[in-house]
């Protein structure tokens, strides 16, 4: 990412802020919130790595038959 129309506004000689055009902004935001998608999901795959995990068809066969990834509760019949 490049930002190309900054421009940088100095207080006693040092760099203290920077204005962008919006579209610039946006584009840095925009950047900015996929980077930080990126990062959660690193997060969650480092903590999920070692969690049992199951193939496609038999996800779609649980599916089918109505029944969750963990063994759900019996049902008490009354």
């Amino acid at each position: 990412m490049v930002i190309q129309n900054a421009q940088i506004i100095k207080k006693e000689g040092k760099k203290e802020f920077v204005v962008l055009p919006y579209s610039e902004f946006l584009r840095v935001q925009e950047e900015l919130l996929d980077y930080e998608d990126l990062r959660c999901l690193r997060k969650a795959k480092e903590t999920e790595k070692d969690s049992p995990t199951i193939g496609i068809d038999a996800l779609k066969q649980q599916i089918k038959r109505g029944k969750s990834r963990a063994n759900s509760p019996k049902k008490v019949k009354k």
